[in-house]
């Protein structure tokens, strides 16, 4: 594991930087993440990618969730509990479905973060993991933007 990322002395870098390597299963990964994030050839937005991969990880919690709430019988009628929980995923399956149609996705997700919030009223430990998702998303946002807007001035430097 240690060698995964070993810098590569074949051809150097302009600034001097070591080029790095992913291993197989990293960029399988990447690839996989680029692709549910709809990019083709030439056209890649790591926002979108990680956006697909924050909401997909949060559609597992918002159904854990929503099984809590029925579980505990927080509700009554308690079946209350897997109708929040089976729309609130729904909202993100939407959300995955439009990531790659331009900004629809991302709002999406940030209106499943609001709701997901929105659930501490009913369970108030379901705050906890509605700030780490929502803390996540926020980052991957800011950071996924960054490393796009690089992207194109480095493009735009090779090009011109």
């Amino acid at each position: 594991m240690g060698d995964r990322m070993t810098p590569v002395a074949s051809a150097p870098q302009p600034d001097d930087e070591p080029e790095l390597q992913l291993s197989p299963s990293e960029t399988m990964a990447h690839n996989s993440a680029m692709r549910l994030a709809g990019s083709r050839r030439g056209q890649r937005s790591t926002q979108k990618a990680l956006a697909s991969i924050v909401l997909g990880f949060e559609l597992i919690i918002v159904v854990l969730i929503g099984l809590t709430l029925f579980g505990l019988s927080v509700l009554e009628p308690r079946e209350l509990g897997l109708v929040i929980g089976g729309g609130l995923a729904a909202v993100i399956v939407l959300g995955l479905a439009t990531v790659r149609l331009g900004r629809v996705g991302i709002v999406i997700g940030w209106i499943v973060h609001a709701l997901m919030l929105g659930t501490a009223i009913l369970l108030p430990q379901a705050l906890i993991v509605g700030l780490l998702f929502t803390a996540l998303w926020i980052y991957c946002m800011v950071k996924g933007a960054q490393i796009d807007r690089a992207r194109l001035q480095w493009l735009a430097a090779q090009d011109g």
